[in-house]
Order: structure tokens, then sequence, then C-alpha cells
């Protein structure tokens, strides 16, 4: 029964070393259109990251400006050094 067990794992092993050096087919080679619509889903996302990180930028301004006041933001001159 033992040595049963021991040749089943030792083939199972050999499987799963056999399974792990297997290599997969290259990816078919994309057409262009296929190219320039996924640049084009690209942009359109990017655009729409860039306005949503904008709207939190001008809340969190917004938040700011009515927690700690608008005067903390105004511009302070300092003494020219000579």
């Amino acid at each position: 029964m033992k040595r049963i067990l021991l040749v089943l794992a030792a083939g199972l092993a050999a499987g799963v070393i056999a399974a792990s050096h297997a290599k997969l087919p290259a990816a078919p080679a994309k057409s262009d259109a296929e190219k320039k619509a996924e640049a084009d889903k690209a942009a359109a996302s990017k655009a729409k990251d860039a306005e949503s990180l904008g709207k939190a930028q001008d809340k969190v301004v917004a938040h700011y400006k009515k927690t700690k006041g608008g005067a903390s933001m105004a511009p302070t001159s300092k003494p020219a050094k000579k």
C-alpha cells in the first residue's frame, strides 16, 4: 500500500513539474484597427481620470477655504534681502 502511494505521489510530482514548464502559445498579432481602438479607449480613460482628479482637487480646496478661511490663502510678501 505504501509503495502504491509513493509511486502515485512521484507521478503527481512529475506531472506538476511538467505542467509548470509547459509554454503557452503566442498571442495573435493585433490589427491596426484593434490597436487604434485600444489607444482611443486608453485616451478616453485618461481624460476621464484627469477630469475626476480636477473635480476632487477643487472640492478639497473649497473645503479647505471653508474650514481654514480664505485669508490664510492670501500671498504674503517677504521683505527683500540686500
